[in-house]
Parts: C-alpha cells; structure tokens; sequence
C-alpha cells in the first residue's frame, strides 16, 4: 500500500475511533437505583437473589448502573415493596408478585398458585408459553414492568403445633398463608394471616398463630419454626413453584437504554437459576438437621389433598366468573399444565420416583 493511501486509512479509522468512544460512553450512562426486598438479611438465599442480580448488572456495565438493595423494612416494610414501585418511592424491588393478592387475585399467578405449576413449568410458561407478556399486561395498570428472578423450587406444608389427621383439624386454625392459597384454605374453616417472614416466629411463639408455612427446610431452619411447633407437612401444594420477580417502575423501565433493559433481564434471569440452584443444594442438609432436632415430618393425608385441590377448583371457577384477567392468565397456565404433565409423567416423574425409591432402598 502506497503511503498516501495508507495514512488516508489510518486517518479514516482514527476518525472512527474518534466517534466511537463517545457513543459507547452514550450507552452506558451512569444510573444509580434502589432496590427494596420483600425479604430479610437472614434469609440470604431468597435476600441473596436481589444481591446477585445487582452484583451482575455493576459488573456488567462496570458500575456505571449501580442498584442498591436495600432489606425488607430499611425502605417499605416487605408486604409494601410493590406500592413503592408503583408510587416511585423506588426504581424497584424483589418481591413475591402474590403478596398483593388483595389488590387484585391475578398477582397470584406470578408466584404460584394451588395445584399450579412446578418450577420448572413455571421458567417454561414465563419464557417460552406467553406467561412474562401476560403478567406485564396485568402488570401495566400497577405502574409496573416484571421479569422472573427467582424460585424456591416445591415448598413444604408448613409447621402445625398438632397433628392434622382429618379435614375437621383445619376448622379455625390460625395459619400464616400467603396469596390465594388462603382463601381455599378458608373454605376448609382455616384462618387465613399475612404476615411478613421477619414477623411469623414471634406469634407462632405467642400463640396467636397456630401453624405456619414460608418456604423449606434451610430456610425454616434459619427462622426456627421447629422450636415451637414440630408437625411438619408436605408438599405445599399451594406452591409447586413459588417464583420471585423483579417489580420495575414502568417510567423508570422506559427511562432506560435498551442495553441496560436487555441487561435487567439477563441478570434476572440469573437471579432466577441461582436462588432455586442454591436451595436445591441447602434443603437436603438442611431437612436432616431439622428431624434430628425433633420435628416430626408427615404427609398431608389424600383426604385433605382431595379436600384441597376441590376447595381450589371452587374457588377457581367463582374468581373466574368476576375478573376477566384472572381467567385469561388462569386459563392459559391450567393448559400449559395440562400439556405439562403428559409430557412429565412418562419422562421426568417415571425416571424421579424409581430414582427416589432406589436411593431409599
């Protein structure tokens, strides 16, 4: 290449270097939000999703988006996560989108519903059977944008201070409950309370509950239910799959680069596999100290899962008659399950039960 030729090129690519540097700065503006948790330090799998989330969007963008979070009640107390969201208190939190089941039932779908979806249903309606557009356009009247960022995996039955031997055991017991799942409860004659994680041990203590249920093993554990009521049950079949997300003030979504959109999503995402990863590895251990420590584990009888899943069908069909968003959403994920489960029984539960079997044997 003749020398004129070549500075004419170099001095092309420079200018383009010239030109470059700034619009990548452009981009990747630096942004600084604050995220509220629904849930305590204590609780590090469930609190540590929103950690990991943050630490992935700082790392990617080397910290030009910063998001701070913040722990149930340093901001809202936890069952307000959302309202700071919708109201801009905040950019956004983690949260249980069932939490605001009182608002309006569809919320609960977000999270999990009675008799639902398992885990990893739930990550197959979300990104591949419309669920993340469904939710977002039940979302949208909230002032909210949402993306999945986390899952317990199948919950337990919760802790019970007796034994529940018949459907008549349930009548007028005070259960802590979240979402839907309480009022098929209260069908049955339970007594449905919300209350936050950080709250429940104390009136189990007292006595103003007489059961309660949160997630599993590791984290009961940590909050120590088993020192006051020892009657443990599964499953909780009110939470095959209890998903967390990400709650997004929709101004502040729009308000964003869409590299940075794009990033949101990923890191959720990565929230979202994490957080069920690292109770998947905690419960076993977890489970085994739990029952050396004196607390009884038994089933729910199949009376009282009959009783329950008819409760759920019933409750079901009279939301479905008054909210037209909640049947849309229902409507597709009872055909996704349907769908699911053909497919599940001949692979994945055929290969899990004889798999379970033989590790007892």
């Amino acid at each position: 290449m003749k020398r004129r030729q070549f500075l004419k090129v170099a001095g092309a690519g420079l200018a383009t270097s010239a030109i470059a540097a700034p619009a990548i700065a452009q981009s990747m503006p630096e942004i600084k939000w604050r995220l509220t948790s629904s849930f305590p330090k204590s609780l590090d799998t469930i609190f540590g999703a929103a950690e990991t989330f943050s630490k992935a969007v700082a790392e990617a963008t080397d910290n030009k988006f910063q998001i701070q979070v913040f722990a149930a009640g340093e901001i809202v107390p936890g069952l307000q996560a959302a309202d700071a969201v919708t109201n801009g208190t905040v950019e956004m939190c983690h949260t249980a989108s069932y939490y605001y089941f009182g608002k309006d039932p569809t919320f609960a779908f977000g999270t999990a519903v009675p008799f639902g979806l398992n885990s990893r249903m739930q990550n197959g309606w979300q990104y591949y059977g419309g669920g993340i557009d469904l939710l977002n356009e039940f979302y949208k009247k909230f002032n909210i944008v949402a993306y999945p960022a986390g899952n317990t995996g199948c919950q337990m039955g919760g802790w019970f201070r007796k034994e529940i031997k018949t459907v008549e055991d349930l009548k007028g017991l005070k259960m802590r409950i979240g979402g839907f799942a309480g009022q098929v409860m209260s069908k049955l004659g339970l007594v449905p309370q919300q209350i936050a994680g950080g709250e429940i041990y104390q009136a189990l203590e007292k006595g103003t509950l007489d059961a309660c249920e949160w997630v599993g093993p590791y984290d009961d554990e940590k909050l120590g239910f088993h020192k006051v009521a020892q009657n443990y049950y599964y499953p909780g079949w009110w939470e095959g799959g209890a998903m967390l997300h990400n709650f997004i003030n929709i101004e502040k979504w729009n308000s964003l680069p869409k590299s940075y959109q794009s990033l949101i999503q990923t890191a959720s995402g990565l929230a979202n596999t994490t957080m069920q990863a690292k109770y998947d590895a905690a419960n076993p251990a977890a489970i085994k100290r739990l029952l050396a420590g004196g607390a009884k584990l038994q089933p729910f009888s199949q009376p009282i899962m009959q009783a329950c899943y008819k409760a759920a069908n019933e409750v079901y069909a009279e939301t479905n008659a008054k909210n037209a968003d909640f049947k849309k959403v229902h409507d597709s994920i009872m055909a996704y399950r349907r769908d699911a489960y053909q497919w599940w029984s001949v692979a994945e539960y055929s290969f899990d039960t004889f798999q379970a079997v033989a590790a007892r044997a």
